[in-house]
């Protein structure tokens, strides 16, 4: 994680012209005008997929009240999910040539969401992991596979990381079997450990070689799936509000809901642009660690969604569950979203105690507003709403005051 080896140069097997088969060799890090290409839209898309099932899992349990059992098995579930997006999304940044045998390699890995996507309910409802596992399998193996075009394309320690991460992507998804056939109470200890080893796969295959991901193409994916996930609750909560008031005539009930939950989530989005993280990631330290808690961030995300689906079934009468439980979903995982983004995010481009402390005090009082009752959704949203308009406020104050003493000078 640590490797000072410098990263390779621009190679011109790189995408440039066009061929159905190309050595699959390094990007330049210092590439220029580097976008997210199509194919990864594209995969982004298909992984939203099952982020939304996930979601609607999430949803039932915590409506039946089943909230702990629900919240571990989502943990599970959304753990592969975003360990295979973030394995792909560094991968690509670092080696996508764009040839036929990479997108048919890629399509592949689609495909193996799709099937984990199938079957999440299994996952949630029977504790079946089969699905999931072999959904999972896909995509990794079809990875395994691009790293050993890597190795074939490459020599010496790019060439012995490369076979290190075919070695130990193989190693995990074996590993992964014990939640096949471990016994149950077993099985979210197992996956601990499986976690933790999967997390120690990029570090251990990028001692003494750093591969050339770009920083802005890596800033700007991670990016975009938070869009897409944001936009995935936007969705669900639309949905839940317009099956609320179709089914119950509850608009008075539900509209501070889905004014709160509105809220929320533009406030989710302001927060996460407002800074040019791609300056932050200059060394595998910091890149790595940045990616690895984007699963608090992708995943609290998506949960927000599942949070107001909930605030809407219990406000109209179908989930289970107190209004504080329900109010809890919301804020909680707003919460969690607001204390991971300042520590990734904002922490590094905050001035003074004043605005650091901005995103932290906010958490807190979303918090607060879970013991509001009716109006603890909506209450957050304006929290969330205000801690904007605060962080732009201190935010623009130096540049006044720089601009006051020179108009003075």
């Amino acid at each position: 994680m640590t490797s000072s080896t410098p990263p390779p140069p621009d190679l011109p097997d790189t995408p440039g012209g066009r061929g159905p088969l190309r050595r699959l060799r390094a990007r330049g890090r210092d590439e220029e005008h580097r976008t997210a290409s199509p194919l990864e839209l594209f995969f982004d898309l298909c992984f939203v997929v099952a982020v939304a099932q996930a979601g609607i899992q999430l949803v039932h349990s915590v409506a039946e009240g089943h909230a702990g059992e629900g919240i571990a098995d989502y943990a599970m579930v959304f753990f592969a999910l975003w360990w295979a997006w973030m394995n792909f999304t560094w991968f690509a940044s670092a080696y996508d040539n764009d040839d036929v045998l990479y997108r048919v390699v890629t399509l592949v890995q689609i495909a193996g969401v799709l099937v984990l996507a199938a079957g999440v309910s299994r996952a949630f409802e029977e504790h079946d992991y089969l699905v999931v596992w072999l959904g999972y399998a896909i995509m990794r193996l079809a990875l395994v596979s691009q790293w050993l075009r890597v190795a074939r394309s490459s020599e010496g320690p790019e060439r012995t990381t490369a076979l290190r991460y075919a070695g130990g992507v193989l190693l995990c998804q074996v590993g992964w079997l014990g939640l096949l056939f471990l016994p149950e109470g077993a099985r979210p200890w197992w996956f601990l450990a499986m976690a933790l080893l999967e997390m120690c796969v990029p570090p251990f295959a990028e001692r003494g070689y750093s591969t050339a991901w770009h920083p802005r193409h890596i800033a700007e994916r991670y990016g975009l799936f938070t869009i897409i996930v944001l936009g995935e609750t936007i969705a669900a909560a639309t949905v839940a509000v317009k099956s609320g008031i179709d089914e119950n005539d509850a608009l008075g009930e539900l509209l501070p809901i889905a004014a709160g939950g509105l809220l929320i989530i533009f406030a989710a989005w302001w927060l996460y642009f407002v800074v040019p993280i791609h300056g932050h990631l200059r060394s595998n330290r910091q890149a790595f660690l940045w990616g690895y808690g984007h699963y608090l961030v992708f995943a609290s995300a998506a949960a927000i969604g599942a949070g107001l689906e909930v605030a809407v079934e219990q406000t109209v009468g179908k989930a289970h569950i107190s209004t504080l439980a329900a109010s809890a979903a919301v804020t909680l995982p707003t919460a969690l979203y607001l204390l991971t983004l300042w520590a990734l995010h904002s922490r590094h481009f905050k001035v003074g105690i004043t605005q650091q402390l901005v995103l932290p005090t906010t958490a807190l009082l979303v918090i607060c507003c879970t013991f509001l009752g009716d109006w603890a959704v909506f209450t957050a949203g304006l929290v969330c709403a205000l801690s904007v308009v605060v962080g732009e406020t201190l935010a623009t104050r130096p540049s006044k005051i720089h601009t006051a003493e020179g108009h003075a000078a």
